[in-house]
């Protein structure tokens, strides 16, 4: 599916934080905080778009950039607060996923 793994792209967020010295502002407060800002700025794309512009967002090269980049915005600070909590993301997705399973089962 891709050509990155979850751990790999952990570690570099941690290399890139040391050697910025930036360790001692990523505490779960500020990280949480920065999750919420970036996962709004992603809301402020979509906002105003009607259900059919948003299906269709991916096919402006300028809107599909800004998407992605909010994504990785999102999902940068989702995974540094997962390492400094010590938490196995894809477990807690995979054990998130089965607790769902069972609360909605399927018809």
């Amino acid at each position: 599916m891709t050509k990155h793994d979850v751990a790999g792209l952990q570690q570099r967020l941690v290399e890139f934080a040391a050697r910025r010295d930036w360790e001692q502002y990523h505490t779960p407060k500020n990280l949480v905080a920065a999750l919420s800002v970036e996962a709004s700025e992603l809301v402020e794309i979509f906002q105003w778009l009607t259900p059919e512009e948003s299906a269709r967002i991916m096919s402006d090269p300028k809107d599909a950039f800004r998407v992605r980049d909010e994504v990785a915005d999102v999902l940068s600070y989702l995974l540094r607060l997962c390492t400094v909590l010590d938490i196995d993301p894809l477990d807690a997705l995979a054990a998130k996923i089965e607790r769902n399973e069972t609360r909605f089962p399927a018809p």
